[in-house]
């Protein structure tokens, strides 16, 4: 079963040596300014032998921070530190793509440098708490944006894409799942808008489509790729999906003549609206099946329910998780405690297999 993975393939304008990638994971540990470090490298590195490497989510502007210690890739001193990373990648004969993710209202003030209210589609407060330094805190109301500021966050995410781009990446992943700021326009329950932003299914997917298009328009579409995550819009929120069964076939079909590298799917549990996704996206589909293994996650290359199989906590705790899964061999345990934050434990430490 797992003879599946090891094919080569593509995504986009990427060479892909097989099929097994690492997922985004949030891991806290650039500068408080957002500039990634030579932790960061050695971390991705760490983790080259994965078909793809697509970051931790990476916010294309200050007002995009949701969490302490994450990073940018909007000024010059963020592009050279991701340049760290994506050398040392590279050195390593990887591959890796930076998630640009904005937070909108899943955020805080005291987890960002300027300590300004969030921002969102409208002024509807989050249910929940959030992470912050001084502890769990409940999420402030956030500021809705402007019409004009709704537009300049879509160029934010056009330059935010070719800083990536400059810094080395092979390409970008938009983050519009798990309730952040793209995935919040989608539904009523965080956009109430009155603009051309909000209100009718046309509207409410104008933003993602409108951040895809300035993206692929500035570093093209082969190396652009797009998150989604039907019937998991959030771990952290109480954002609601009202019309998955409509939505999401209507972004798609909007999405797909773009001719985007890539779709990443957040599985959330709907069997029939992922088939039906699978039916309606003309390029290579990217599947995260948490909670899975690897035979099972393999299946659905086998079966064409996807192209590519991405993989989070089991990375995280194998930097040589692709060597592992090929020898069958056991797997590290990952450590919730020193997920988010920190220095080398629970990051650079995990032990890989003895040769």
């Amino acid at each position: 079963m797992l003879n599946a993975l090891w094919n080569p393939t593509t995504v986009g304008e990427i060479a892909l040596p097989h099929r097994l990638a690492m997922a985004p994971l949030t891991r806290s540990r650039a500068t408080p300014d957002g500039v990634p470090t030579e932790l960061n490298a050695e971390y991705y590195a760490q983790r080259a032998s994965h078909a793809l490497i697509i970051t931790e989510g990476t916010q294309p502007n200050a007002d995009g921070q949701g969490y302490p210690m994450t990073p940018g890739i909007y000024t010059d001193e963020h592009i050279a530190g991701w340049r760290k990373v994506t050398d040392a990648v590279h050195k390593a004969d990887g591959r890796i793509v930076i998630q640009l993710m904005h937070a909108g209202r899943i955020a805080h003030p005291d987890n960002t440098p300027h300590g300004r209210q969030p921002v969102a589609p409208s002024a509807v407060r989050p249910a929940g708490l959030t992470f912050t330094p001084s502890g769990l805190q409940e999420m402030p109301e956030p500021r809705e944006l402007s019409t004009d500021e709704v537009t300049a966050t879509v160029d934010d995410f056009r330059r935010a894409a070719a800083a990536a781009i400059a810094a080395g990446a092979d390409g970008v992943e938009i983050h519009g799942a798990n309730g952040y700021l793209i995935n919040q326009f989608l539904f009523p329950s965080a956009n109430q808008r009155t603009d051309q932003y909000g209100g009718s299914l046309d509207n409410r997917i104008r933003f993602a489509v409108e951040v895809a298009t300035a993206v692929a328009d500035e570093i093209g579409a082969g190396r652009t790729g797009i998150r989604i995550s039907p019937g998991n819009p959030s771990q952290i929120s109480d954002l609601a999906e009202s019309d998955p069964h409509e939505l999401y076939p209507h972004l798609l079909n909007a999405l797909a003549p773009l001719d985007l590298a890539h779709l990443h799917i957040g599985h959330g549990g709907n069997e029939e609206l992922l088939h039906t996704l699978r039916k309606l996206w003309p390029n290579t589909l990217l599947l995260n099946r948490a909670g899975t293994d690897i035979p099972t996650r393999a299946k659905d290359i086998e079966d064409g329910l996807a192209d590519v199989i991405t993989v989070g906590s089991m990375a995280l705790a194998n930097p040589d998780l692709v060597e592992r899964v090929r020898a069958n061999a056991p797997l590290n345990t990952p450590d919730p405690a020193t997920f988010y934050g920190g220095g080398a434990a629970g990051y650079t430490d995990y032990p890989v297999r003895a040769a």
